[in-house]
C-alpha cells in the first residue's frame, strides 16, 4: 500500500522564547524538522512526505534539503487534529497508508516507524499508535486499552480520573492509519475542550466508535519520542543525537578519546584507526580519512582530509582539502578554500586562505598565506606574508618549486617568485623573483658608533 507521512510542523513554539519557530532551531547538527524528513525519507519516497507549515513557512520551507518534499499551509494553528482536517483536500485522494510526525522530535528511528507501520496491519485495524512505559508520565496522554489489549482510547492528563492518571503506558503522539477511515471521520474531530482545539488524539476514539481497531506499538526507550518545548529540552536532545554519532564512528573503528567533550555532527565520516582528541568539533560535510588524528579542541568544518593527516591541538579547518600525510597545527587555521598537499605542512599561527600548498612544503611559524600558489617543497620562514590586498582588490602570489622565502619577508601581490629562488629574510618584494635567483629587497644596514651610550647619558642629565 501506498505509504503517505505528514509531519506537523506549523507552531511557533512560544516556550522557546525564540522569534524563530521551533523546528528551525537545531539539533545534532541538523535542523530539528529536517532530523525528521531524513528519517522519513528512509521509509517513504522524499515525494511522499508532506510538511505542514505555517509559522514562518517560507523561512521552514527553504531549511528542507530534502528534494521532493512538498508542502501544505495551515493558514490558522488550531490543534494538531486541525492540521490534518486542512491537509484533507491534498492527502485523501493517495490513500493507502498515513504515518503522522511531529516535526520536533528528531531522535525518532526509521526502524520505529516501520514497526508502527506493521502493528497497524493485524486484523485489518484502521491505524496503530505508538506507547511506552514510563517511570514518570506525568504531562502525557494515558493510553486506555481493553481486555483485548487495543487501544480504547487515550485521556489527556487534564482529563483523567485518579484509575486512569495511574496508568504508565503512555502515548508517544506517533500514529499510522489506513487512510480511507481515517480520512472518511476525520471531521468528526471537536474542539470540545478548553482550549478549543481539534486534538489529533480524539482520533483513536473517533475511529473507535465508528466500529475500528487501534492497535497499540509499544517502544522501549520513550527518549526516541522526546518532544522539545524549551531550551533545556533542546540541549538533551543535541546531546542524545551526538551521543548516537560518537557511538557510531567507535563502532567502525575510530577511537575517540572522551567522547562526552566531542561534537560531530551527522553527515560527517571518519575513517578506521583515525584519532579524535578531547573537546574537538567535526562539522558539516567534513571527510576524514583512515589513521589520521585530529588535536584537542580543533575544529574541522566542511573540509576532507586523506589518510595519515594529522591536525594540531587548537587548529581550525575551513573548507579545505589535505592529502595523504599533510599536517597542521597546532593552534593553525586554515580559513578556507585552501588545498594541502601530500606531506605539506603548515605550523603554529600559521594562516591561510585560498592558498595551495605543494607536496612537502612548509610554513611552521607565524606566517599568512592569501591567495597563493606554493610549488612542492617551498619553505616559507617565520613571519612571512603575502599581501594581497591592496583595499580594493585580492590578488595572487606565486612561488614556484624548491624556493625559500626568509623570515619577515613581505611578499607585496601580484608577485612571482620563480623555481629555486631565495628571498633574503627582512625582504619586501615588489617584482618577479626570476628562477634560482637571490632577492635581497631591504635598506643597507647603518651602524652609529657610541649612539646608545650617548642617549643613556642625555636621560641621565634630564
Amino acid at each position: 500500500m501506498p505509504l503517505t507521512v505528514v509531519i506537523l510542523a506549523a507552531g511557533l513554539g512560544t516556550r522557546m522564547k525564540s522569534r524563530k519557530a521551533k523546528v528551525l532551531h537545531r539539533a545534532g547538527g541538523r535542523y530539528l524538522l529536517e532530523h525528521v524528513v531524513r528519517t522519513a525519507a528512509q521509509i517513504t519516497p522524499p515525494e511522499h512526505i508532506f510538511v505542514v507549515v505555517g509559522h514562518q513557512a517560507e523561512a521552514v520551507r527553504a531549511a528542507i534539503q530534502t528534494v521532493g518534499v512538498r508542502f501544505i499551509h495551515q493558514a490558522e494553528q488550531k490543534g494538531t487534529g486541525h492540521a490534518l482536517m486542512v491537509s484533507a483536500e491534498t492527502l485523501a485522494p493517495l490513500g493507502g497508508r498515513l504515518v503522522i510526525l511531529y516535526g520536533d522530535c528528531p531522535l525518532v528511528r526509521a526502524e520505529t516507524l516501520r514497526g508502527l507501520v506493521a502493528a497497524q496491519e493485524p486484523h485489518d485495524a484502521a491505524g496503530a499508535i505508538l506507547t511506552a512505559i514510563m517511570d514518570d508520565p506525568t504531562g502525557y496522554g494515558r493510553v486506555l486499552r481493553d481486555a483485548g489489549g487495543q487501544v480504547t482510547g487515550v485521556v489527556e492528563q487534564r482529563a483523567g480520573t485518579p484509575e486512569q492518571l495511574a496508568i504508565r503506558e503512555a502515548n508517544m503522539g506517533l500514529y499510522c492509519y489506513r487512510a480511507a477511515p481515517f480520512w472518511k471521520h476525520v471531521a468528526e474531530l471537536r474542539p470540545d475542550n478548553p482550549a478549543h482545539e481539534y486534538y489529533l488524539t480524539d482520533m483513536v476514539e473517533v475511529l473507535r466508535r465508528a466500529g475500528y481497531a487501534i492497535n497499540p506499538y509499544q517502544i522501549d526507550d520513550p527518549r526516541e519520542v522526546l518532544g522539545i518545548n524549551d531550551r533545556a529540552e533542546l540541549a538533551v536532545v543535541d546531546r542524545l543525537l551526538r551521543d548516537r554519532k560518537v557511538r557510531e564512528l567507535m563502532l567502525a573503528g575510530v577511537t575517540i578519546e572522551k567522547p562526552e567533550t566531542v561534537t560531530v555532527d551527522p553527515d560527517v565520516s571518519v575513517g578506521m584507526d583515525t584519532i579524535i582528541e578531547p573537546f574537538a568539533q567535526l562539522l558539516g560535510n567534513t571527510s576524514i580519512g583512515e589513521s589520521c588524528r585530529i588535536g584537542a579542541c580543533s575544529i574541522i568544518r566542511d573540509s576532507e582530509l586523506a589518510d595519515d593527516v594529522e591536525i594540531g591541538a587548537f587548529t581550525i579547518v575551513g573548507t579545505s582539502r589535505l592529502e595523504r600525510g599533510a599536517q597542521a597545527g597546532p593552534f593553525a587555521r586554515l580559513r578556507m578554500e585552501n588545498h594541502l598537499d601530500a606531506g605539506a605542512h603548515v605550523g603554529n599561527f600559521v594562516e591561510l586562505k585560498k592558498t595551495h600548498l605543494g607536496a612537502g612544503a612548509k610554513s611552521m611559524h607565524l606566517a599568512y598565506l592569501g591567495d597563493s600558489q606554493i610549488g612542492a617543497h617551498v619553505n616559507v620562514g617565520a613571519g612571512a606574508i603575502t599581501c594581497n590586498y591592496d583595499g580594493f582588490g585580492k590578488y595572487p602570489t606565486r612561488i614556484g618549486a624548491g624556493a625559500f622565502i626568509g623570515s619577515n619577508s613581505t611578499l607585496i601581490a601580484p608577485v612571482a617568485v620563480g623555481e629555486g629562488a631565495y628571498v633574503a629574510a627582512g625582504s619586501v618584494v615588489t617584482s618577479e623573483v626570476p628562477a634560482d635567483a637571490l632577492a635581497v629587497a631591504r635598506q643597507a644596514q647603518v651602524n652609529k658608533e657610541g649612539w646608545a651610550a650617548k642617549r643613556r647619558a642625555l636621560g641621565k642629565r634630564r
